[in-house]
């Protein structure tokens, strides 16, 4: 599955499914070494006990041929303690070595796995929303877990990739020292797995690729039913999710069981040149001990050698394919560490002064693709203090003009003003704190009641918290929660009603003491009592401060300052509820068709 760069966003805004993965990539390489900085000693230090480990592997044969010559010179047993002597030590150098090496080897991994991840935590909360709009969660996620966790071996198989490396090295040289034409014949099947090794790799590379791609995409099947559950349940779509699932379960078990088997592949080659390579010594060599030219412990020794040179051949193949996995989920991890945030600072960007709340939009235009423009020029004008509806039908734009005064988005032509500055000019911290938004589907956290009102001002005090809760009207219900303000929450706050959710919403938003408040259809969906609960602490809370609201409720536009009335992306009307039902135009259909039902439900409510 491709995911096509398309829209706005440009570059980065689209995470490439199909991105592929070298053995070595200097950029994923680069990268990395960022994130070993703060371990040069652990790193020091397993490199050490690393060396001392190769260099206990190669000695041991060379010891044993020692001990067999000794041996058969002196015939005796007690020539035998010696090279006994000297094989433990060197065994019980090894065995702690290798220790030593491994348990600084994790140390360093597992901080660089942690430093990652934080990494990657923080690069995704400040990347805009129309990343999170362009991107699956589930896809998102399988970056910051699964790639992550894969990229995790990166370093480990590069440092055991050099100790196999000069495993080898030192291999090489011992057999060359010993007999420079056993050295070659035991050589002499290298070129042939080289050949092999290289015809594998191009079968082998897509293969890894084509599994990071369908555990991604089954992160993001598994996500979007989970989220989705209450939908799936009340449409009867078990089944047929179940089967979709299925599908996508069984392209990622087909994946993995097809990079699988090209892995074991190579295993039997290995084990054969092996064999080949034991036999062609034994028959040779043992023609030259027969004939007096070799000695018996230079033949077992070379035995052993041979077995102990492709140990690390046999490392290094699987290692390989541990780095081919390893640097396509790095150069998936450095894409998406690399895309860069739609909606940033600007380098002269100032700190927005405490504002007034006048808020100036001038020929505002927005498009969430090139070809597809939202907003077409808005021109709007609204006083500190006042409180401003926004009216329209479905698709006119009212959400995509709050989410600007917001800034989750930039404009793509005009500008919208703060005091006379420029959003696009103020950094994005200065901002934030000076303005909320209470959404039509609140969103809790896992938390207490307490740390998601204070969410935003987490020194805030217990008095200030309830103060906020009170403004809100949510003081009361919170009380009758068996642990009150340290009740915690379930997901999402499903453990509440969605009016309660919603109140606990305006208390944050309260606490958070903005000069602007951004409502987003905030009452849409609650009940008329909690509505009239709301609308009473709208009242106190709206009192010196700039709101704009998304207005579907009677009551929440005849209590606006202003109404706007928004269509097609165009302001149509704009005025107070009575100049505009005297106009007798869109406003005046969409109350006699909507808002007149809405009062009869309330009043009937």
């Amino acid at each position: 599955m491709t995911w096509h760069h398309h829209g706005m966003g440009g570059k980065g805004e689209y995470l490439d499914e199909d991105v592929l993965g070298r053995p070595y990539n200097h950029r994923v390489v680069s990268r990395m070494l960022t994130f070993l900085r703060p371990y040069p000693r652990p790193l020091t230090v397993s490199v050490f006990w690393m060396l001392v480990n190769t260099g206990a592997t190669v000695a041991s044969p060379w010891i044993i041929k020692f001990g067999i010559d000794r041996i058969l010179e002196r015939r005796e047993v007690g020539a035998v303690w010696l090279p006994l002597a000297l094989f433990a030590v060197v065994a019980l150098v090894g065995y702690g070595a290798s220790y030593l090496h491994l348990a600084a080897l994790t140390r360093v991994s597992q901080g660089v796995l942690y430093a990652l991840r934080t990494a990657l935590f923080a690069h995704l909360q400040r990347l805009s929303i129309s990343f999170m709009d362009r991107n699956e969660t589930g896809r998102i996620m399988s970056r910051v877990q699964n790639d992550v966790t894969q990229l995790q071996e990166f370093l480990s198989v590069m440092v055991l990739s050099l100790g196999d490396v000069l495993s080898l090295g030192g291999i090489v040289a011992a057999m060359f020292v010993m007999d420079t034409k056993l050295a070659l014949l035991t050589l002499s099947v290298v070129p042939v797995l080289f050949l092999i090794m290289a015809a594998w790799q191009r079968a082998a590379w897509r293969s890894f690729m084509r599994v990071r791609r369908a555990i991604s995409v089954v992160n993001a099947g598994l996500q979007e039913n989970i989220t989705g559950v209450r939908v799936v349940q009340a449409m009867s779509r078990e089944g047929r999710n179940l089967q979709r699932f299925d599908s996508l379960n069984r392209e990622n078990l087909q994946a993995n069981l097809q990079a699988t088997r090209l892995s074991a592949a190579l295993m039997p080659v290995v084990e054969i040149l092996t064999a080949v390579s034991i036999g062609l010594v034994v028959i040779f060599g043992g023609r030259a001990v027969l004939n007096g030219t070799l000695a018996v412990g230079t033949l077992v020794a070379f035995v052993l050698y041979i077995q102990r040179f492709f140990d690390p051949v046999r490392n290094l193949t699987m290692q390989y394919t541990q780095l081919q996995r390893a640097m396509t989920s790095g150069v998936r991890i450095m894409e998406l560490l690399e895309t860069e945030p739609q909606v940033q600072d600007a380098p002269d960007a100032v700190e927005l002064p405490p504002l007034k709340g006048d808020i100036r939009l001038e020929g505002v235009r927005f498009a969430y693709r090139p070809d597809q423009e939202v907003l077409k020029g808005i021109d709007l004008h609204i006083k500190a203090g006042q409180t401003v509806a926004l009216v329209g039908p479905s698709g006119a734009g009212k959400t995509t003009l709050v989410a600007l005064l917001a800034r989750f988005y930039d404009v793509t032509g005009g500008r919208i003003l703060l005091d006379g500055y420029d959003v696009r000019q103020v950094t994005g911290a200065s901002l934030a704190r000076q303005r909320a938004m209470v959404t039509q589907e609140p969103f809790l956290f896992s938390a207490t009641v307490r740390d998601n009102i204070r969410y935003n001002r987490t020194e805030a005090t217990q008095e200030q918290v309830e103060a906020a809760a009170r403004v809100a009207n949510a003081h009361e219900f919170i009380t009758r929660l068996p642990l009150g303000y340290d009740a915690v929450l379930e997901e999402r706050g499903q453990n509440l009603s969605l009016g309660q959710r919603q109140m606990v919403s305006f208390a944050r938003a309260v606490l958070a003491d903005p000069r602007i408040l951004i409502l987003d259809e905030a009452t849409a969906n609650i009940d008329t009592h909690t509505e009239q609960l709301i609308q009473e602490a709208l009242a106190r809370v709206l009192q010196g401060r700039t709101a704009v609201v998304i207005a579907h409720r009677l009551s929440t536009v005849r209590s606006a300052d202003m109404i706007v009335v928004v269509d097609g992306g165009r302001i149509v009307e704009q005025g107070t509820h009575q100049e505009l039902l005297a106009r007798d135009g869109l406003y005046a259909h969409l109350y006699k068709t909507y808002f007149t039902q809405a009062e009869a439900v309330e009043a009937k409510g």
